[in-house]
């Protein structure tokens, strides 16, 4: 079965069925949009780590690596590819596993009411994690109710807090902070993923690590994409 690798390696640190390995937090104390994270440290602000995150170009545009509902700025050096997840879905049905080749590659490209369109790698940047962007349903107008449904997809949730936040391209959201944990690593690892409301459906995006401390070296990375993102 051909499934995108870095989906497969996002979730193969998790259960023996290859669950989630997905981390993300982000909050600072050190200015007015900063906060505390789940764990209770305190982290740079939101405005600090996008000033440290250079511009690399925009995903989303049409004509580009992964056209979406959203446009956003990408970190330097960081490289986004498209996934499409209904070509990757009917590949692993033909396959020679047939319905069990289909139910895994169903468990790598869709969490909850979302499925996988975009996966922007850090490794070209130094480090090892993926930033993802997932995609609903026009139907699916809710973006609370869309997160909650995608962070309660994930392996054992704690912690769980929600806020809703405004952009200064105007656009509107939620946000999750949260931690999962893995019982056959028995580890821990902080999360965030946020989700907008866009005419064509709602957009997920989530940054995942290899453990939390590369999580937290690409937070203004995520945070820039957070900050400039806009409706296409």
């Amino acid at each position: 079965m051909q499934v995108k690798v870095g989906i497969v390696e996002n979730r193969a640190r998790g259960t023996a069925a290859g669950a989630a390995l997905l981390a993300a937090v982000l909050s600072g104390c050190a200015g007015p949009d900063g906060s505390h994270a789940p764990d209770g440290r305190a982290h740079p602000s939101a405005s600090a780590m996008v000033r440290t995150a250079a511009s690399g170009g925009t995903v989303g545009t049409a004509g580009s690596s992964c056209e979406l509902p959203v446009t956003f700025a990408l970190a330097k050096n960081w490289k986004a590819k498209g996934v499409d997840a209904e070509t990757e879905l009917a590949k692993a049905s033909s396959g020679p596993d047939g319905d069990l080749s289909a139910s895994l590659a169903d468990l790598f490209l869709r969490q909850g009411p979302v499925t996988a369109a975009c996966e922007i790698d850090a490794k070209p940047a130094g480090h090892i994690g993926f930033l993802r962007v997932w995609t609903g349903g026009p139907d699916d107008t809710d973006a609370r109710a869309v997160l909650r449904a995608f962070v309660a997809a994930e392996e054992d949730v704690s912690k769980e807090r929600y806020h809703t936040f405004t952009t200064p391209t105007g656009l509107s959201g939620v946000e999750a902070e949260y931690v999962t944990t893995s019982k056959l690593l028995d580890e821990t690892r902080k999360q965030r993923a946020l989700a907008v409301a866009t005419p064509d459906g709602p957009v997920v995006l989530h940054l995942g690590g290899l453990d939390s401390e590369e999580h937290e070296a690409m937070l203004p990375a995520y945070e820039l994409a957070k900050q400039t993102l806009r409706v296409t």
